[in-house]
């Protein structure tokens, strides 16, 4: 079984290096989730026939034994190296996964995170792959009891062939469906994934009618399913629906050669991956499993160098050496130690105690966000700009002094690891809908409630963003302001693929639809409309495909579908208010790592402006329309470039969103564009 996990093992780690050959080499995880239910499974039949009964204590004590120690000495090594290594924005969110990671709960921390389009531009977490050993682990909270339950009297094998079958073939049937709809969901979590465990406690459970299996059909099988884990590791990639269906092929590739290793003899595949060199890489597997991918993420800013695949390689090598040197020190002297094998009780207090003492160290340090250098006070943005007699001559003058900067002005606000954390208010009052919702039934009403006139604020995130300035000037003129938006949800009549979903953004359509009839039917006097100008994965044409990226292609659409939706909401004043200019990647990121060289996060003008073509196009198609364009990217940059920081104000809390400070220091500059000279 070590050559079997030396091949999963090996997978992964090529996959996370950047070799693009193994893309799919993600699916070495399925291989583990196999083996992982065959041994386990193996183990339990064994202590049933000879005893008639399983020991909880005693299972779950050598799962603690076996896994606890290494794991926990993996978590607070990385936990140590993000502190001293990795920006300081990250960091109180790595303390997070630690302390989920501990009691096996990361793979629903991360499931959600998916579906949170705030976080889609994450960097990933250091500690992110411990999703499948707490998937492993909540498989075996149930199995043993499932097991019990139907191991009694006669026919108890069969019983348990006929549970672990229903389970099997429940789980799959959901992550069949899952994949399709919330896919983050299906990835990590343990009800789409069980089916994977029970696959391989199928294997165990009928062990004995494996082993009689004809020795020729028994090589075909070993050398089929190896060539079907390999071929799913090269043809999958992060654009494959997974799991889902398609993981069939590496489940069941490694059901075979465990299947097929039970009597092919010395001319099945097991032979290859039994030679010395599998074995001792699948003796090290787990520890270079929890080791490579820390490394992997953590060593590009502890050597400040941008990751290559020849150095992803070299490190993945050092991350082996470091699963050696702790399974000689670490995994084995502490699962072979008598003592604590002797008595259960000893394993799990053992369990007990890594487990509260690394919960304990990561609620500490989770407080001790690493500190960063600040140079000198800043001018009030939201102060100075309010006060002025010519807002935008101030802004440009606060922009003009921002830029160059050295250091992070020490009355800055928001804080830059806080920065992430905090969102318009239309989040919290759940009036920002997330990936999956669809119906609003809420009133989500905000300005002055009793206010004379209406406005609507509609779109995507970035008429979100928009809210906190939008809301400010509702209240300065005694309007009733309704504030609808949807994340990833433009206002163009256009269906777009989701990424983070991995089909088809239905639920925008569905959405998008219901909020241009509640427009429509309001007869408001004002919309603001403001939306991304990205397309997320791409439009998706009328015969169902995606439209090519490649030139303006899709443009004319774009600009087309923003008609139809101008038409439905006829006889209503609009403002068009373009999309905002964005930072180069994350900016509080940026802020983090370049604390002492603030200007390296200026970023010039002319790449600021996201998808110039179709943004034109569709500013002139608008004032066509009689609509009012209100170009913002001024508020964000002076003639050449655009800072992240203004004056005191961080500008973006990621890599396209306003800060709620900023976008209420702005709030006077979008009240002149939206009350003077009227159209």
């Amino acid at each position: 079984m070590e050559g079997l996990r030396a091949v999963a093992v090996v997978l992964v780690v090529l996959s996370h290096a950047g070799l693009s050959t193994f893309a799919g080499g993600y699916v070495g995880v399925d291989v583990f989730f196999v083996i992982s239910g065959f041994l386990i499974t193996t183990l339990l039949l064994k202590e049933l026939g000879k005893t008639g009964t399983i020991s909880l204590p005693g299972f779950y004590a050598r799962r603690a034994i076996r896994l606890l120690p290494v794991s926990t000495v993996v978590l607070v090594a990385t936990v140590v190296a993000a502190w001293l290594w990795l920006p300081a924005t990250r960091f109180k969110s790595i303390s997070l996964d630690a302390l989920f990671s501990t009691f096996y709960g990361i793979n629903w921390r991360l499931a959600y995170e998916g579906t949170d389009y705030l976080n889609a531009t994450a960097a990933p977490s250091p500690l992110q792959h411990l999703w499948s050993l707490a998937v492993e682990e909540q498989f075996y909270l149930v199995w043993p009891l499932l097991l019990l339950a139907v191991w009694a009297g006669r026919r108890a094998n069969r019983r348990a062939l006929f549970a672990l079958s229903a389970l099997v073939v429940v789980s799959l049937a959901v992550s069949v469906q899952q994949t399709s709809s919330a896919a983050p969901w299906a990835y990590f979590g343990s009800h789409t994934r069980a089916w994977e465990l029970g696959i391989g406690a199928l294997v165990a459970v009928t062990g004995g009618f494996l082993r009689r299996t004809p020795k020729a059909l028994a090589v075909v099988l070993t050398w089929g399913g190896l060539a079907a884990v390999v071929v799913a590791a090269v043809t999958f990639d992060e654009a494959t629906a997974f799991p889902g269906y398609v993981a069939l092929l590496p489940v069941l590739g490694t059901a075979a050669v465990i299947a097929g290793g039970t009597s092919a003899g010395g001319w099945g595949a097991v032979k290859l991956i039994g030679t010395g060199p599998f074995r001792f890489i699948g003796k090290l597997s787990y520890g270079w499993y929890l080791w490579h991918w820390p490394v992997l993420m953590i060593w590009p800013s502890a050597f400040s160098r941008d990751p290559g695949i020849k150095s992803n390689l070299v490190f993945a090598v050092l991350a082996l050496g470091l699963a050696w040197l702790t399974y000689h020190t670490v995994e084995n002297p502490v699962r072979m130690r008598p003592w604590l094998r002797s008595r259960a009780r000893r394993g799990l207090a053992l369990g007990l105690v890594l487990s509260a003492s690394a919960a304990v160290f990561a609620l500490i340090i989770g407080q001790f966000t690493p500190p960063l250098p600040a140079g000198p006070a800043a001018p009030d943005t939201r102060a100075e700009v309010a006060a002025a007699a010519d807002p935008q001559a101030r802004i440009t003058e606060l922009i003009t002094d921002s830029l160059g900067g050295a250091k992070l002005p020490k009355n800055l606000t928001p804080k830059v690891p806080e920065a992430g954390e905090q969102s318009p208010q239309i989040y919290d009052d759940q009036c920002h809908f997330n990936y999956t919702q669809v119906r609003q039934d809420r009133e989500c009403v905000y300005g002055d409630p009793n206010g004379a006139k209406t406005m609507y604020l509609i779109g995507d995130s970035h008429a979100a963003h928009w809210f906190p300035a939008v809301d400010d000037v509702a209240k300065s003129h005694n309007w009733k302001l309704v504030a609808l938006t949807k994340a990833a949800c433009q206002l163009p009549q256009v269906l777009t693929f989701n990424d983070a979903l991995k089909r088809n953004y239905t639920e925008c359509v569905t959405w998008r639809d219901q909020i241009l009839r509640r427009v429509a039917e309001d007869k408001p006097d004002l919309v603001v409309m403001a939306s991304n100008d990205l397309d997320n994965g791409g439009i998706v044409g009328d015969d169902g495909q995606i439209i090519p990226r490649t030139g303006p292609q899709d443009d004319p659409v774009w600009v087309q579908r923003w008609k139809q939706t101008w038409a439905k909401l006829g006889g209503i004043r609009k403002v068009l208010l373009q999309d905002t200019p964005w930072p180069a990647g994350d900016a509080p990121e940026c802020a983090a790592v370049n604390a002492r060289r603030l200007a390296l996060c200026d970023r010039p003008r002319s790449k600021a402006i996201a998808e110039k073509n179709r943004r034109t196009l569709v500013a002139s198609a608008a004032r066509t329309a009689g609509i009012r364009v209100i170009d913002p990217t001024p508020w964000f940059c002076n003639a050449t470039k655009c800072p992240i920081v203004v004056g005191n104000v961080l500008v973006y809390k990621d890599n396209s969103h306003m800060t709620v400070p900023y976008a209420h220091a702005i709030a006077p500059l979008l009240d002149r564009a939206i009350f003077t000279a009227k159209g």
